[in-house]
């Protein structure tokens, strides 16, 4: 049996049939459009952790350890790690142990050997093994091709952790953006019910008319239903964020959270000149270069059955009629065999198995080109909208003062008695569009900054 074993890692792999793996090229130009990244500091994978905010911190951590997306990823890789274990014993012979007893009769009508019983007891113990050589590389590119879906399944993984990431830091600032928005409604209800007791005022002094009050009134239910609004969307994201981390008893009030919507940093800039490192960052990327790997494997696989195979037996073991003989001198049998199958016809069923490996392969190749594209215009889309976003905060912020400097003004002249008080209530309008603008631009910019950090696969180094 060690001699077989020895004969079959003598034969084993000589020949590889199939195509082997090469990258294919893809014509990435040399920057993105827009990138006018200045000079780059490194960040670490747990990006996250860039925008100084204990909580975000805390509700991803705990998203990565008890979030069922992610779980389901880790199950997936354990089973391709079995998978691929399982492909690379192939390689080896199995080995079979069994014992058994029989007892037989023959027929009187035959003629038994002189002397032999009728019946007769036959007891045996013995270890078979049975080994395919590899002539064409068939276990080799099985082997190979399961290798490539455990990295693939690993990068799937890494991709869930990270999509896991960003959707947790954009649930939080929505929910951080719709604080502060309530907080906006709020200043604006309490000045919108000032002016509607400015124009009760003015009405039971004989200085101001019915429709001022009605129109004040309207104001004032117009920011109540703003705000109801606002905060039914906070109630859904905060649950959101209770699924995503696990905790379905998750309560998140303002006044438990990290630093004002306004002070969370936004994180640095990446460097520039990563199109060419793209491929190597992205781990969707790298998960459906993994999956053509196995893919273009399968393709050898599958032409390997077309060849002959070549298989070795081999049995040792003991032989008796009676039990306590079994162990005793002489007892011993063994057996060495070798068989060859050719494949002669089978209506055309292999080759339509390499057809279909190649198709495979043609599918994996256009979603590995179509991964790195998309991956291409999701960091050039992030750059772009985060460029474009910081620019129009400072034009907010100079709208805003505007807005309220027109309603302090309107303010004073509707209270004076020279101006209507639909110019007040324009202008309060104008200033809490305003204000929320603001907020959404924030808000805007913060998830643009995750969606980079998203597209460019995480924290990078200055090696990168």
């Amino acid at each position: 049996m060690r001699r077989l074993a020895y004969v079959a890692a003598l034969l084993a792999g000589c020949t590889t049939l199939g195509p082997d793996y090469e990258r294919p090229g893809m014509a990435l130009p040399r920057t993105y459009p827009g990138d006018g990244a200045g000079e780059a500091v490194p960040l670490a994978p747990e990006w996250w952790q860039s925008f100084g905010d204990a909580k975000l911190d805390e509700l991803v951590a705990a998203a990565r350890a008890a979030n069922s997306d992610l779980r389901l990823a880790a199950a997936r890789v354990q089973e391709a790690e079995a998978l691929a274990r399982e492909a690379g014993a192939a390689f080896t012979p199995e080995v079979l142990a069994g014992a058994g007893a029989t007892r037989s009769r023959v027929s009187r009508r035959t003629e038994p050997p002189a002397g032999a019983p009728l019946e007769r007891t036959q007891y045996q113990l013995l270890a078979s093994t049975s080994f395919e050589i590899d002539f064409w590389g068939r276990y080799a590119r099985t082997a190979e091709a399961a290798r490539a879906n455990l990295l693939a399944a690993r990068y799937t993984h890494a991709l869930v952790d990270l999509s896991l990431a960003g959707a947790v830091a954009q649930s939080y600032f929505t929910l951080r953006a719709l604080d502060a928005q309530l907080a906006v409604l709020d200043e604006t209800l309490r000045l919108r019910g000032e002016s509607l007791a400015i124009a009760r005022a003015r009405l039971q002094a004989g200085l101001g008319g019915e429709l001022d009050v009605f129109q004040a009134q309207a104001a004032v239910a117009d920011a109540q239903v703003q705000r109801r609004e606002t905060g039914r969307g906070r109630a859904l994201v905060e649950r959101q964020l209770a699924t995503l981390t696990g905790r379905l008893e998750l309560s998140l009030p303002a006044a438990a959270l990290g630093p004002e919507l306004f002070a969370l940093p936004v994180p640095p800039a990446p460097p520039a000149g990563l199109p060419s490192a793209l491929l190597e960052r992205r781990p969707d990327i790298r998960a459906a270069e993994q999956q053509l790997v196995a893919a273009n494997a399968l393709i050898g696989a599958a032409r390997a059955a077309l060849f002959p195979s070549i298989s070795l037996t081999g049995a040792l073991g003991a032989q008796s009629a009676e039990l306590s003989d079994l162990l005793a001198s002489g007892a011993g049998i063994w057996s060495l065999g070798a068989g060859l199958a050719l494949p002669i016809f089978d209506g055309g069923r292999r080759s339509a198995r390499v057809e279909q490996a190649e198709a495979r392969r043609a599918q994996a190749l256009a979603a590995y080109q179509r991964a790195v594209e998309s991956g291409f215009r999701e960091v050039s889309d992030a750059l772009v909208s985060l460029a474009e976003t910081a620019a129009s905060e400072a034009e907010l912020r100079a709208r805003l003062a505007a807005a309220r400097g027109a309603l302090e003004l309107s303010t004073l002249r509707y209270e004076s008695g020279y101006s209507p008080y639909l110019e007040v209530l324009d202008a309060q309008r104008t200033a809490n569009d305003a204000e929320l603008a603001l907020v959404r631009n924030r808000l805007a910019r913060l998830a643009f900054s995750v969606d980079l950090m998203k597209a460019l696969g995480g924290g990078w180094r200055e090696a990168d």
